[in-house]
Order: C-alpha cells, then sequence, then structure tokens
C-alpha cells in the first residue's frame, strides 16, 4: 500500500531500561506537534505500557483490545492535544502474550492501523528496552531508528548488542543516536563517540549523533507531576535539547519527502538521507 500521505515512521528504542527512553519519546513527540506536524505516538512497549502514566491519564481501551475484541483503530486513539492532531495510541499493561507477538499478531496490528497511520506526518513508536523478537520487528520496519543511551557503560553496552542485533539479523545499518542526562556538551560527544566507535570498528557501520538532553532535575518533577517536561519548564535546559533534536528531525523529513511518497510506512527501508 503506498503511503501518499509522507507519514515518516520512527522507532524510538534503548538496550537497557531506566534510561529515559519513553519520557525522551513523549516529549520529543509535544517538540514536533508544536512545529505544526500531526503526530500519532504509539506505546509499543507492549505488556508494560508506561506512556498513559507520565500523561496521567487511564485509557478505558488499548491495543490489547484491538487485536482481540474487533475495536477499530479510531476507537482507541486518544487525543493529547485538541486541535493539534496529536494523539497516542496506548499499550496494555501485564499481558505477556503481548510482549512476544507471532509474525500473525503483528501483521493483524499493523493491517489495522495502516490507514489510521497514513493522516499523520508523524508516526513515532516507542518500543520495549530490549532486544525481544517485537521490538526487532518493529524497529526494523521503521523508517527511522533512534537509540537512546546515557554515559553510563551499562547503557553503552547494551545499545551495541541492540544495533547488532538488529544489523545482523535484520540487514538494519542505519542508527541515529541521542545521548540522555548527559552533563554537558562534551559528555554528550564523547558518549556518541565511545559507541560509535566500538560500532565502526566491530559492525563497519557509522551512527548518526542526533545529540544530546542534559541532565535536568525539572525533568524528574515534571515526571513526579505526570507532565511532560517541555510544558512543565519550556525554557529548562531539556527542553532546548529536545527542541534542538526535533528541529534535526524535521529537517530530515523534509529533505526525504520524495522517497517517503513512495513507500508504506511501516516497512524495511533503505538508509534515510540525513
Amino acid at each position: 500500500m503506498i503511503n501518499a500521505n509522507k507519514t515518516l515512521s520512527l522507532a524510538i528504542m534503548s538496550g537497557k531500561g531506566g534510561v529515559g527512553k519513553t519520557n525522551l519519546s513523549l516529549n520529543l513527540s509535544y517538540a514536533l506537534n508544536a512545529g505544526g506536524n500531526s503526530l500519532l505516538l504509539m506505546d509499543c512497549d507492549l505488556g508494560l505500557a508506561n506512556l498513559d502514566v507520565l500523561l496521567g491519564i487511564s485509557p478505558e481501551t488499548n491495543m490489547q483490545d484491538l487485536l482481540t475484541s474487533g475495536a477499530k483503530p479510531a476507537d482507541i486513539v486518544i487525543p493529547i492535544e485538541e486541535g493539534k492532531k496529536f494523539d497516542i495510541l496506548p499499550a496494555a499493561s501485564g499481558v505477556p502474550e503481548l510482549v512476544e507477538m507471532d509474525e500473525d499478531m503483528q501483521e493483524m496490528l499493523f493491517s489495522k492501523i495502516t490507514k489510521l497511520v497514513g493522516s499523520y506526518q508523524y508516526l513515532v513508536l516507542d518500543l520495549g528496552a530490549g532486544i525481544n523478537g517485537t521490538v526487532m520487528s518493529f524497529a526494523s520496519m521503521t523508517q527511522m531508528r533512534i537509540v537512546v543511551v546515557t554515559p553510563e557503560p551499562t547503557s553503552l553496552t547494551d545499545s551495541y548488542a541492540l544495533i547488532k542485533v538488529l544489523h545482523s539479523k535484520h540487514n538494519v545499518s542505519d542508527f541515529h543516536v541521542i545521548v540522555n542526562q548527559a552533563t554537558d556538551a562534551k559528555e554528550g560527544k564523547a558518549t556518541f563517540e565511545r559507541l560509535n566507535m566500538a560500532c565502526e570498528k566491530f559492525l563497519n557501520i557509522q551512527l548518526k549523533n542526533m545529540g544530546y538532553v542534559r541532565y535536568d532535575p525539572t525533568v524528574t518533577e515534571a515526571v513526579r507531576r505526570q507532565i511532560p517536561f517541555i510544558k512543565f519548564a519550556p525554557k529548562s535546559d531539556a527542553s532546548r535539547d529536545i527542541l534542538n533534536i526535533a528541529v534535526k528531525i524535521q529537517k530530515i523529513r523534509m529533505e526525504n519527502m520524495g522517497r517517503l511518497g513512495e513507500r508504506p510506512v511501516m516497512k524495511k527501508f533503505p538508509t534515510l538521507a540525513e
């Protein structure tokens, strides 16, 4: 099916939990939408959903209903910003069978949401942490992948493992990286370089640096209050950093408009241009 609506699908993932991936997914989506882009944020941490917790909402229906009860996507989508076409497709919590979706279930899911996602300029997938089969499959089907890392050695090690599996098992070679919780620009750059050096040496691929988000105490307070930090403290260091990253993503989308119009929203793709 051809996507005539120029939708860019973007997977946000991490090698390990606790790096702030879901919070970055939410706030980056807010930043992209603030730039005038329609966006669907899809909670793909299937079985351990928490985007709804960060937003302080309690969805009555979720992705499980889409797969098991015949619900329509439009019945499940929740508007986050009225009048701005920024919506969320919530996942379910505590449903083990959704964590490892077989190919038939994945096909059923994307066949149901294909028409829906084509009406947005961005489809952002907040994937679960780690390298389970569902995460790998979803990541390999999006047009763009962002790996969230922190300066901690365990984050770098697990992120390398994530990239290695996607590269060796799914033939994916293009990855963008965001360094979260960096002290400053110097630490952000050094963290990226360590991961990139390992990928160049052992996998023969080069990563793309999307930037960094500084450690910011207001982020913790925003999470506590269940308010996205970009709304809670729009002039904070973290908010300014996430806006800078959103500008880079918007530039990539605009430079690839012709190619996006020729391809489905969710499928295996060649590398997007910088």
